[in-house]
């Protein structure tokens, strides 16, 4: 007579009714750029820095509309330092506006998540695990910075266009379909038509600050770390 152990029917796998492990959550960060020759290799150096302490699976996408300072030439150099894996260069011939820069970088991002931000540093990267923390606890469609909760401020800010967002990517696609502004209003209307379509929008207290060179809002020991990773990573590779 077989023992009840042999009988039993062998457990169950934790992977996929296909054999594959569950994916793993990728961020893709779209990076438009315009004129950003100085605050570029800050913003990617703070981005790398909080995706790999955290241990984060990420990419970064530069949509460069034409910048006549050479903001692409360090693109490119951003991108043999860190890979071409993790830094993305998919420019533009010429400024064609924010809504169609994230239209353009949408097309060549892998991850399931999409985060959009500037370059100039008007908000720290720091904040990013947060913002997927808070996804991940509410199982939010969108999380958005804000000024107005929490301990959030804002440090030279002039109103105009400073924002970052996380977005399910499949989210971020309806939405982009649905908005008809092209330039900065764009950011607006895409909040707009989330609530319409009753997305679910979390919020992130965060602080803004005016752009970086010219008046410097980091802290000094910040540039000194960037400044010091740059030179060893151009002295490795």
């Amino acid at each position: 007579m077989a023992s009840k152990a042999a009988s039993r029917p062998p457990p169950r796998s934790r992977r996929g009714p296909e054999g594959r492990a569950p994916r793993r959550d990728k961020y893709s960060v779209l990076l438009p750029t315009y004129n950003e020759r100085e605050n570029l290799p800050l913003i990617v150096w703070l981005l790398v820095k909080s995706f790999s302490e955290s241990g984060i699976n990420y990419e970064i996408i530069i949509i460069d509309d034409g910048s006549p300072d050479g903001t692409r030439d360090v693109a490119e150099q951003l991108e043999k330092i860190y890979g071409p894996d993790k830094i993305l260069l998919r420019p533009r011939e010429k400024k064609l506006g924010l809504g169609t820069a994230y239209i353009h970088g949408m097309k060549h991002a892998t991850g399931n998540y999409i985060i959009i931000m500037d370059a100039d540093l008007s908000h720290h990267p720091k904040f990013i695990p947060e913002f997927i923390r808070k996804q991940k606890e509410g199982n939010f469609d969108i999380v958005s910075g804000t000024r107005y909760k929490g301990n959030g401020g804002v440090y030279g800010w002039d109103l105009k266009r400073k924002l970052i967002r996380l977005y399910r990517k499949e989210v971020l696609q309806k939405l982009i379909e649905k908005c008809v502004s092209k330039g900065y209003v764009f950011q607006m209307e895409m909040i707009v038509r989330a609530r319409q379509l009753n997305y679910t929008i979390g919020e992130v207290p965060i602080s803004f600050v005016d752009r970086v060179y010219g008046e410097s809002k980091l802290g000094g020991n910040e540039i000194v770390s960037f400044l010091k990773g740059l030179l060893t990573l151009f002295a490795t590779t």
